[in-house]
């Protein structure tokens, strides 16, 4: 099964405009993972994605994944250390909801759209863009059968 097939190729332009637009606030980092199927353990299989897509190379620790494995009908969020030592313990939660409603509604792409808008507001709270800013991660969809 391709990416488009779980999200169309114009949705996944708003998606990467999203992480683009919540970026440019902030010295964060959003990257979105979809995947087919994942194990048993979605959250042990979204740090697996985290650490081989390098999110834990940013400068102040503070990338943000959101991965979802679309047929094992999963998904996670999860930040690195420094934006976790900062947000109210049930702010993920509170994300995996929002994503959780529009994916019962077969509309993932806004839904992804608004928990990236969302969590770059949080960003900019703790880690507002910097001068020297730059780039660190791709904002390009990572996808993996």
């Amino acid at each position: 099964m391709q990416l488009d097939d779980f999200i169309s190729i114009p949705d996944q332009g708003r998606v990467v405009d999203a992480i683009g637009d919540a970026e440019k606030m902030t010295s964060g980092e959003i990257r979105v993972h979809i995947t087919p199927k994942c194990g048993d353990d979605v959250m042990k299989d979204a740090v697996k994605t985290f650490n081989r897509l390098k999110m834990y190379k940013t400068r102040h620790r503070n990338g943000v994944l959101i991965y979802v494995a679309f047929e094992s009908r999963k998904f996670a969020i999860l930040g690195d250390a420094g934006i976790n030592s900062v947000v109210p313990q049930d702010y993920w939660e509170n994300e995996k909801d929002t994503l959780l409603q529009y994916l019962k509604q077969n509309d993932p792409a806004t839904g992804l759209c608004l928990v990236i808008a969302s969590v770059g507001e949080k960003l900019k709270t703790f880690f507002p863009c910097e001068e020297d800013d730059e780039n660190e991660l791709s904002n390009e969809i990572s996808y993996e059968e």
